[in-house]
């Protein structure tokens, strides 16, 4: 009897060493690549839940200009109907150049004027062009680097690659989370408190949200 137990304590030893091993390794590879993530994001949960505090005067700059000649005619009038299409290339690139913004999105396209909007974290911006004179006006909003983080926590207008760099940033979260959990329960046994704390970590969202949420 005693000969089966003890390769079978032996075996149990070893397989616990082995997910211990693997754990630790996957939590600790998560945890490094989301850390300077997690400390954007939870700084930006703090000030995301003050919003209202902090005090942030807008700086807006309005810009005014001509297109050249030559490029006016390539937004002449003509008897399309209105649509939603970009600049030409050629347009584009002499706004980026001038007032050194990003004009390769969609713009909306009337009789008279083309209208681009510019979006972006931390403000707003837009441009007109008058189809018939080339007259350029553009207006760009600033509202700081606070208003710049916390859009950035959202994901507002901030470009593809950074909505993938929250999905992948949320799936290291996820590893790191679920690693620590089986963590939590391979060294339960000689922690008598591992699930009373993590029952508080969900009893007391739980009771705020369902009690005073409003």
């Amino acid at each position: 009897m005693s000969s089966t137990t003890r390769p079978t304590g032996r075996a149990d030893r070893q397989r616990r060493a082995f997910w211990l091993k693997q754990l630790h390794q996957w939590h600790w590879m998560s945890s490094a690549l989301c850390l300077i993530g997690l400390l954007l994001f939870t700084l930006t949960g703090i000030t995301l839940n003050h919003a209202g505090d902090i005090d942030g005067a807008p700086r807006v700059t309005t810009t005014r200009g001509a297109l050249p000649a030559p490029l006016l005619r390539a937004i002449r009038p003509d008897d399309a109907a209105d649509a939603k299409k970009p600049l030409p290339a050629p347009v584009a690139a002499y706004l980026a150049a001038t007032l050194r913004i990003h004009a390769g999105g969609p713009a909306e396209w009337s009789t008279d004027e083309i209208y681009l909007a510019l979006p972006r974290p931390g403000g707003d911006g837009w441009v007109t062009l008058d189809r018939r004179t080339g007259a350029i006006e553009a207006e760009v909003t600033d509202r700081g680097w606070i208003s710049w983080l916390n859009d950035l926590h959202k994901g507002r207008n901030a470009g593809p690659a950074w909505k993938w760099f929250i999905d992948v940033f949320a799936v290291a979260c996820l590893v790191f989370a679920i690693t620590g959990l089986f963590l939590l329960q391979l060294h339960s046994a000689r922690r008598r408190l591992t699930w009373p704390i993590v029952g508080m970590g969900l009893l007391i969202p739980a009771i705020l949200a369902v009690y005073f949420v409003h």
